[in-house]
């Protein structure tokens, strides 16, 4: 299996059934960890240096954080439901629980250096939209969970639903080479779910010179870790697609460049004399 493919193994004793940090992925910013608690389960967290991003991707939950409490946050069934999870963003160095209510919880924790500026803080439903990119089977549709105008040190996280038979992260965009005003070189993480469950997907990695090119069937459930390069996503027909994308570097911009052999298809087309 690809280095680049993720999938969830048995939960441990807190529920985690998916791990990346930087020295497992091999890079210095984002950390993901996936989450799945039985009603009344708890799981804690909160290092030094980093600061965290509390995703409820599915389900409702108690959140503390610096012993503030933030009760039945939450409560979509699914991802794919047209409303926004419950989110909490914690400072670097700050104590944080979640303790399932109501049924089961899937919590995403998504991580990046920090010094431990702010308070933590929920992230009202109303300051995460949901917007439509993309026309024909270019279409998505995106919310912007923590964007760079929310204010965080290192971290970006945003959710996108694809319906099945489109493209997503298309045309194919790289964000590995800081060049001012131009592009950020941003490590990036993507938590897929498929409805039905049983469905796929096809995410393919690779940069300009394919020193890295692969082409990746995840399935509901599984993480792709995307270093650099180009990172197209393709949703199979008949299964719409989720996914998380956590990002993370020097500078906490999200400032791309599409593949250049693929950059026609943003050009509006021609117009009838």
């Amino acid at each position: 299996m690809s280095r680049l493919h993720v999938r969830p193994h048995a939960a441990e004793s807190d529920g985690t059934v998916i791990n990346v940090t930087p020295a497992s992925a091999g890079w210095s910013h984002v950390g993901f960890r996936l989450v799945r608690l039985a009603d009344g389960q708890r799981c804690s967290g909160g290092e030094p240096g980093r600061e965290a991003c509390l995703v409820l991707v599915t389900g409702r939950a108690d959140v503390t954080a610096d012993n503030e409490a933030f009760p039945a946050l939450g409560g979509r069934t699914t991802p794919f439901q047209d409303r926004a999870p419950g989110v909490v963003y914690v400072p670097a160095g700050t104590a944080w629980s979640v303790t399932a209510r109501d049924g089961d919880v899937e919590l995403a924790v998504c991580t990046a250096p920090g010094s431990g500026t702010g308070k933590p803080r929920v992230i009202d439903d109303a300051r995460m939209p949901r917007e439509v990119r993309g026309i024909g089977t270019n279409t998505r549709h995106v919310r912007n969970i923590l964007p760079e105008t929310e204010p965080a040190e290192s971290l970006l996280v945003v959710e996108v639903v694809t319906p099945g038979g489109n493209w997503s992260s298309y045309p194919p965009h790289k964000h590995d080479t800081a060049v001012p005003g131009e592009e950020t070189a941003l490590e990036e993480t993507y938590y897929h779910r498929m409805d039905p469950p049983q469905g796929f997907a096809f995410q393919r990695v690779y940069t300009d010179d394919r020193s890295l090119d692969e082409t990746i069937a995840v399935g509901d459930g599984d993480a792709v870790l995307v270093p650099r390069g180009y990172h197209p996503v393709g949703a199979a027909h008949g299964y719409d697609l989720y996914y998380l994308n956590v990002m993370a570097g020097p500078e906490r911009r999200w400032l791309f460049r599409n593949d250049p052999d693929h950059d026609w298809l943003m050009q509006p087309p021609p117009t009838e004399d």
